[in-house]
């Protein structure tokens, strides 16, 4: 949560105050799709960055409501490498033109890769049922499987944490 969530809260709160008085900004929110729906076995990750995509759309509302017209937002919804074994691994570059463009266009909203956007709609428009066939059908819902077992496998730390 500090890394995930609290991070954003602290530097919103040291450069919205000046972008506000400019009427110029754009804030770029770097979350996950896994903050967008849920996969098993991550409750905290998965909290962590639906924390990080509400805190961002509360304050693009915030902007909205107090008529801040230069400073835009753009949440940034980026698959995990965990997840890439369901799709092709993502090239540095073709993210960054992504997040680039994203941000020249102003677009409210922007999933790398784009097919991200589909269990979105899903998640917002079908009911439960339909969606747990669809997660399991793609297997989306043991896509973080490999990632804890790899967990699993580290030796344990032993400075006491």
């Amino acid at each position: 949560m500090k890394v995930n969530c609290h991070a954003l809260f602290w530097t919103v709160k040291a450069f919205l105050p000046q972008m506000k008085a400019q009427n110029h900004g754009h804030i770029f929110t770097i979350a996950s799709v896994l903050g967008l729906f849920s996969t098993a076995c991550v409750e905290d990750y998965c909290a962590s960055k639906f924390a990080a995509v509400g805190f961002h759309e509360s304050l693009a509302r915030e902007l909205l409501a107090e008529e801040v017209e230069g400073v835009k937002t753009t949440p940034c919804c980026k698959i995990r490498e965990e997840v890439e074994l369901l799709l092709p691994p993502l090239e540095p570059q073709y993210c960054v033109e992504q997040a680039m463009n994203a941000i020249l266009i102003d677009q409210p909203l922007v999933c790398i890769p784009h097919l991200t956007y589909l269990p979105f709609f899903s998640r917002a428009l079908l009911p439960w049922e339909a969606n747990v066939v669809t997660y399991r059908f793609m297997e989306s819902d043991k896509c973080m499987f490999p990632f804890i077992d790899s967990k699993k496998k580290q030796p344990a730390n032993n400075n006491g944490r």
